[in-house]
């Protein structure tokens, strides 16, 4: 299966929380839109690893992405090394996509910096074919995306582009909120995190607007890219 965008978290709720509303975009404009999550979130303060596959799984079906899978790694541990690099070249072999989406290049998360970095090293591994990997005991041919793109998560980067997602920003905030354990609710008796707060909670349309506000739409997201973004004519550019 042939996807044109693989887009890749941490952990489950990355993927929502840096570019659900450009993925939504995308796949009403049909493209095919896969997510890879690095680990299963399991040394998340509130809920389970069990539950957070669940919500991860709901987080899909409102995106309307083809496919999601779990690389199981582990949370807070996983290093970019050859095996760990080798399973994300599997994926991005498996899918073909013209353009892969990851991690903040530097972030809050230790575990997000490191996704970002083992995805972008694989997507340039991957085109190496004397590099083998196997699929369901047949052998993969290389293939390296055309672009790689990076989302912004909890620290202020400046991006190098911002995608408009009005219309598609209510989808966004509907698959994050599918993480019902990992954000605030008043009821929960779990302890408090980061991101469990009303702060944080309240704080999902903070960026999205003023990026949105500085290039005259009602939302957008940010991103940064590897190499300078080319165009056919200014008139490419709004």
């Amino acid at each position: 299966m042939k996807l044109d965008i693989l887009a890749f978290g941490a952990h489950p709720d990355d993927v929502e929380l840096g570019c659900g509303g450009t993925i939504a975009k995308e796949v009403s404009l049909g493209k095919k839109v896969g997510i890879v999550d690095l680990t299963r979130g399991e040394l998340g303060t509130r809920g389970t690893a069990e539950l957070r596959d669940q919500e991860a799984m709901a987080a899909a079906q409102i995106l309307g992405v083809t496919v999601r899978e779990n690389l199981q790694m582990r949370d807070g541990f996983f290093v970019n090394d050859e095996a760990h690099q080798l399973l994300v070249i599997q994926m991005i072999r498996k899918y073909r996509p013209e353009i892969v989406i990851c991690n903040a290049i530097d972030d809050r998360h230790i575990d997000h910096a490191k996704g970002s970095k083992l995805v972008s090293d694989a997507c340039f591994l991957s085109g190496l074919i004397k590099i083998e990997t196997f699929d369901n005991g047949q052998q993969q041919s290389a293939w390296r995306p055309k672009q790689v793109y990076h989302y912004i998560q909890w620290k202020n980067i400046e991006p190098d582009f911002v995608v408009d997602i009005t219309g598609f920003n209510e989808k966004r905030i509907e698959s994050i909120l599918a993480y019902g354990s990992q954000f605030y609710n008043p009821n929960s008796n779990e302890p408090e995190t980061p991101i469990a707060t009303k702060n944080f909670l309240e704080s999902l349309n903070y960026r999205v607007r003023d990026f949105g506000r500085l290039i005259g739409t009602d939302y957008a997201e940010g991103f940064t890219a590897e190499r300078y973004l080319a165009v056919n004519s200014l008139a490419d550019l709004l």
